[in-house]
């Protein structure tokens, strides 16, 4: 209580975000009941009957599972190995930019499309990639004689989504990455330059030694949110054609639980989610704490 009393204006400080984990993260968290019932809304969680694994039995036998699973993991890892860097290549760019107006110019271009909705920035990509008019098509039918149907193909499906992710969040997950940059010391770019080292050396030997720690630290969080294709940016993509590479669990859940209104059901899918979400931050972490690094806990 001491402790508290005397760091009481930095627990006020953070009273805000407990509030709201624990509001909208936490006690929500008994609704996982559900998944363990054949829930009914007018019996309520203490009057469902009660089945066990019932309907993880029933997910795991499904035929959709696998393709589920293959198309949710195939997204996560592009949007992995091709999303995740970019922020911190982009940081390193503009902590290069010297004239401090050009470089807020260039933050605020493209920290704006993280404000954008998904239903805009599908909307624009429609507009720019339809066989029908769409500016793209149209230069490419001029170049070649030919359209391609970029949004119905399978094949373009999942680079169009890793595509627009990338445009659309790329300059805000560049923020923190400028905040540690900016904690960087100064004085030993100084002693480089003295010992005869250029821009690259320096690159290699200071600034990304001196910002590790918090890629790592990003990297393990991200991993919680492995599974996490993005519901809404799925569904609008989503067409009778590409739904053999498209459909993933956020989409599947939204179908069985609020559409065909199979609660118990998607509540075991949202549960399994997020066990192996669960599952890969504990890993994560280990495997950062034996490389040496501090980790998230």
């Amino acid at each position: 209580m001491k402790d508290v009393v005397k760091d009481r204006w930095l627990y006020l400080m953070a009273l805000p975000g407990i509030v709201y984990f624990l509001v909208f993260k936490y006690v929500p968290m008994y609704g996982i009941v559900m998944a363990f019932q054949d829930f009914k809304p007018h019996l309520g969680f203490w009057n469902s009957p009660f089945v066990g694994f019932k309907h993880f039995a029933r997910f795991f036998g499904e035929d959709q599972f696998w393709m589920l699973f293959r198309n949710t993991f195939i997204l996560a890892v592009y949007n992995l190995v091709f999303f995740f860097p970019l922020p911190i290549v982009l940081a390193l760019m503009l902590n290069e930019v010297r004239r401090e107006k050009f470089k807020r110019f260039i933050q605020t271009l493209v920290y704006v499309p993280h404000f954008v909705s998904w239903v805009v920035v599908v909307g624009i990509f429609y507009m720019l990639f339809t066989t029908e008019g769409g500016a793209v098509n149209e230069l490419l039918y001029g170049a070649t004689g030919e359209k391609i149907p970029f949004l119905l193909e399978p094949e373009w499906f999942r680079t169009m989504i890793v595509s627009q992710t990338i445009w659309k969040e790329v300059g805000w997950g560049t923020i923190i990455f400028l905040a540690a940059l900016a904690g960087v010391d100064l004085q030993l770019y100084e002693a480089a330059r003295m010992d005869g080292a250029g821009r690259w050396r320096q690159l290699w030997h200071i600034t990304l030694p001196a910002i590790r720690s918090t890629i790592v630290i990003l990297f393990i969080l991200r991993l919680g949110n492995f599974l996490d294709s993005g519901f809404e940016h799925i569904f609008l993509m989503l067409t009778a054609t590409n739904r053999e590479v498209g459909e993933v669990f956020d989409t599947y859940v939204y179908v069985k639980g609020l559409t065909q209104g199979q609660f118990s059901y998607s509540a075991a899918v949202g549960l399994f989610k997020s066990l192996v979400g669960l599952l890969l931050v504990v890993s994560g972490n280990w495997l950062a704490k034996r490389f040496g690094e501090e980790g998230i806990y």
